[in-house]
């Protein structure tokens, strides 16, 4: 596989509709999360990413599970790529959801390690031999602050020697992980995955931004990705400061909670979470606008 997944991949946010009927009386709604999907694209990112954490994976049945994935493969077609979330407890269940992405049409996927067991190395690498397997281009998910797996350097410059392993999203929060990968794993493409360390990232040798504040600001995400990559630090770091008070709440626990809030603050949908995700509390909120706001303000 040739395809590194790089660009700017949105972690789609999922809205959901009051339904008596559906788990905690919210079913995913459909048509409004398609609709987004061709927004993104149309506003200039390369591709979605659902189900991912930000998607609220662990909150939907198998079912609704897969049918978000149709949804976003069906709303790109052939005019971005979409990158679907396989996080599983173990290799069988992400090599599963990696099997049904490829059937989907799906172009990569997104894969945690095993995310409710402390894997070692060898089940590592275990793990993503498996998902691999599937044939769509690999991006190993580095999120040891949630899996408690650290895929380090040298790791990875093991994992990059699997068949399809492609690319690793970046969520340390340790900037100095970019050149320490690229030196040790030269031909994995490099994933921003912090969306207040983007920057950071990008001027560091990353390629791509799997993003979540995108969800609220595609165009301006992309603008900024590009001053980044074609080294125009002044313009980057105008664009870029403002956003950064924002851009931290894609490192905070209620992440979820404050893209939506975000979406919904600039006249998107976001809405509601499912549980166990309940609403921001007012301190939370109150900070959250204070972000927005300056945020707005310095892209009008």
């Amino acid at each position: 596989m040739t395809e590194k997944l790089e660009g700017v991949i949105v972690a789609t946010a999922l809205p959901y509709a009051e339904d008596a009927a559906a788990p905690a009386g919210l079913r995913p709604d459909f048509d409004k999360y398609a609709e987004h999907c061709r927004w993104l694209i149309e506003n200039g990112c390369r591709g979605v990413g659902p189900n991912g954490s930000l998607g609220e994976y662990s909150s939907l049945t198998d079912d609704e599970r897969r049918q978000v994935a149709r949804t976003a493969i069906e709303a790109v077609g052939d005019d971005g790529v979409v990158v679907v979330g396989v996080h599983g407890a173990g290799a069988h269940q992400a090599r599963s959801w990696a099997e049904k992405a490829a059937e989907d049409g799906a172009d990569g996927v997104l894969c945690l390690p095993p995310t409710m067991y402390r894997a070692n190395r060898g089940e590592v690498i275990h793990h993503y031999t498996e998902v691999a397997k599937a044939g769509l281009p690999v991006m190993v998910y580095n999120n040891p602050h949630d899996t408690k797996v650290d895929l380090t350097p040298d790791l990875l410059a093991e994992l990059a020697q699997i068949e399809n392993v492609v690319a690793v999203k970046e969520f340390t929060g340790d900037v100095r992980r970019i050149l320490e990968i690229r030196e040790q794993a030269p031909d994995l493409a490099v994933i921003a995955g912090a969306d207040d360390l983007t920057l950071e990232a990008l001027l560091m040798g990353a390629t791509g931004w799997f993003a979540g504040f995108p969800n609220v600001f595609p165009k301006e995400s992309v603008r900024l990705y590009e001053l980044a990559l074609a080294g125009e630090l002044d313009a980057a770091r105008a664009m870029y400061e403002p956003l950064v008070a924002a851009f931290r709440w894609d490192s905070r626990v209620e992440f979820v909670q404050a893209i939506k809030y975000g979406m919904d603050y600039v006249g998107r949908f976001g809405g509601p979470c499912r549980p166990p995700r309940g609403p921001l509390v007012p301190e939370h909120l109150a900070q959250l606008e204070q972000d927005m706001k300056k945020a707005v303000e310095s892209l009008r």
